[in-house]
């Protein structure tokens, strides 16, 4: 595992601050829509640069076959996956390492807002 550098890091986190500040101000049980819109907010009021519903490409075998679309990119260098379930499942984790490889990126964020505390809702996840 390689980890990402230092400006990267302090993007994720960034993020996550401005995350837990929408947390703190809705708590848990909303839609994922109503958390996305909301993290749009907070990201805004902090100048970082995103994209919601990024597009993204897909290939197989060197052939286009499609496009994803990644629910936050953040200065396209970043991935965030949103999420609003009971418990965080592998497949989140892998739908995550999926679009970073696709997207040749390096860093994801899983981060599920149906918890109390979203410190236990973040996933941190570097393409290996």
């Amino acid at each position: 595992m390689r980890e990402p550098d230092q400006e990267l890091d302090a993007l994720a986190h960034a993020v996550i601050g401005a995350a837990i500040e929408v947390q703190r101000g809705l708590g848990p049980g909303f839609r994922e829509s109503t958390y996305a819109r909301a993290l749009a907010v907070e990201l805004a009021r902090r100048d970082i640069q995103f994209v919601q519903e990024a597009p993204i490409q897909l290939a197989y075998k060197g052939e286009l076959i499609g496009e994803g679309r990644i629910d936050v990119s953040v200065e396209n260098r970043l991935i965030i996956e949103l999420k609003a379930v009971e418990k965080l499942a592998p497949i989140h984790q892998a739908q995550v390492m999926s679009y970073l490889k696709a997207s040749q990126q390096t860093l994801g964020l899983l981060i599920n807002s149906n918890v109390e505390v979203l410190r236990d809702g973040i996933k941190r996840i570097i393409l290996t």
